[in-house]
């Protein structure tokens, strides 16, 4: 076995499909030679992984509605809920990509992770059967099950960006209080997300909580950190920092 198969505790029968879905289509189009990659099996692996995380879903809140079920599946099938899962297999380091893309980030790119994750889910399932694939991937996403708050995934933004960003490096967001007017009974605040030297997005409120909050589900909505031209430099660390950003967990 090798490193990744020890991870998952599965041995591929055919080695050629956990190769084509740890190849990343920039690896063809810089060759200009023909070369399988993984877009195939990421579609592929999408399904599988809607409909796991559905039945799990549907098995495990029968009282919930169609609507809380299908926010709670979005949070688990997100690119950044998929990342997560990507990062803790070290999937980025096993996968083959041509030079100008590893050059500028790509084996720390929430796309490029989030569907080499699809793609091997994909690989599991042609290689083995539904139940297998259903099995890694529950075991795999057990962390994330046993967490899952039957609220809305949006009733915490201020939660759900320090979790996004700290998946990219340890750093926590910070919310400075900008603004505020009106009398002291009536107080009107303004306030901004920022991180790692980042200005994420900003909000208002009545309290500075509510501005906080304001400010947070607006740099969801922005998302500036997924700005490939940004990438590069917000996953480098200070000099003074201990850690880099490849062994951020």
């Amino acid at each position: 076995m090798n490193p990744l198969e020890q991870r998952l505790k599965y041995k591929f029968r055919n080695p050629l499909l956990l190769a084509e879905a740890l190849t990343h289509p920039s690896l063809g189009h810089e060759t200009q030679r023909h070369h399988f990659d993984n877009q195939r099996l990421e579609f592929l692996g999408d399904a599988v992984l809607q409909l796991i995380f559905t039945e799990w879903l549907f098995d495990h809140f029968p009282k919930d509605s169609e609507g809380q079920l299908t926010k709670m599946r979005s949070r688990l099938v997100s690119r950044d809920g998929l990342k997560l899962h990507a990062k803790r297999l070290d999937l980025g380091n096993h996968l083959m990509m041509g030079r100008g893309e590893e050059a500028s980030g790509g084996r720390l790119r929430g796309s490029a992770l989030s569907d080499a994750y699809e793609a091997l889910i994909g690989a599991i399932y042609l290689d083995s059967d539904y139940v297998t694939a259903r099995r890694i991937v529950l075991t795999e996403a057990r962390e994330d099950l046993e967490s899952l708050d039957v609220d809305p995934p949006d009733a915490n933004p201020k939660g759900q960006l320090q979790e996004i960003l700290q998946a990219i490096t340890p750093i926590s967001p910070s919310y400075p209080i900008i603004g505020s007017e009106g009398p002291d009974h009536q107080k009107h605040f303004k306030a901004r997300v920022v991180w790692n030297g980042l200005d994420l997005g900003s909000g208002e409120g009545s309290s500075k909580k509510e501005a906080e909050t304001a400010a947070a589900l607006d740099a969801l909505k922005k998302r500036i950190w997924e700005i490939p031209v940004l990438n590069e430099s917000f996953v480098k660390p200070a000099n003074n920092s201990p850690r880099t950003a490849n062994n951020a967990e």
